[in-house]
């Protein structure tokens, strides 16, 4: 077998093999990873949950996902945007999410930022950077899976551009995994699209 390579599941189908170590990995590899997300607040709620992940295990992230819904609000930009210093301190106080300050106040900041903008623009913007997938090869095993490209570095540039933080050319990148911008599942695995 090679390294890196997709490898059965529990019900013999084959997946990425980073989406196999927990039954919550397996579920959400299958049904949400790579799978086309429109809508300005549910990307504003991706591009914060990646930000959070930022350093950590994505599935300390997914785990705590209904944690983070229930403190931010649904991650709705107009209300995230109207939170106060007392829901930064309650935000910083919350067992349920991860209370790392820099991220919150990026997670607030953007939202606030974000309120200036046309209904759509996020979504706009975002898939805008979506690169052409025939110009993409598919990837056969994890080496093949970059961590930046120039897509996701030139998304990082134009968010920043527009105010936003927390957006780096690793965290675009994996938004556009997560967002199906791209579509990196392996050549191999039951869930690949193309």
């Amino acid at each position: 077998m090679t390294a890196g390579a997709a490898i059965a599941g529990p019900d013999g189908a084959l997946r990425c093999p980073w989406a196999l170590s927990t039954a919550e990995y397996v579920a959400y590899h299958d049904e949400e990873w790579g799978r086309p997300v429109h809508g300005d607040d549910a990307l504003f709620e991706r591009l914060a949950l990646e930000a959070f992940q930022s350093g950590l295990s994505w599935i300390t992230i997914l785990r705590r996902r209904a944690g983070f819904r229930a403190a931010f609000g649904d991650f709705k930009i107009a209300a995230v945007a109207d939170f106060t210093d007392a829901d930064r301190e309650r935000l910083l106080a919350d067992t349920g999410i991860i209370r790392n300050r820099a991220k919150i106040d990026a997670t607030l900041a953007n939202a606030r930022e974000l309120t200036g903008w046309s209904p759509g623009e996020l979504d706009a913007l975002i898939w805008s950077h979506a690169p052409d997938p025939a110009a993409r090869p598919v990837p056969k095993t994890l080496s093949d899976v970059p961590a930046v490209t120039p897509e996701s570095t030139a998304l990082s540039k134009a968010l920043k551009k527009r105010g936003l933080r927390f957006v780096g050319p690793t965290t675009a990148y994996a938004l556009m995994q997560a967002c199906g911008l791209v579509d990196d599942h392996l050549a191999d695995c039951v869930a690949r699209r193309s």
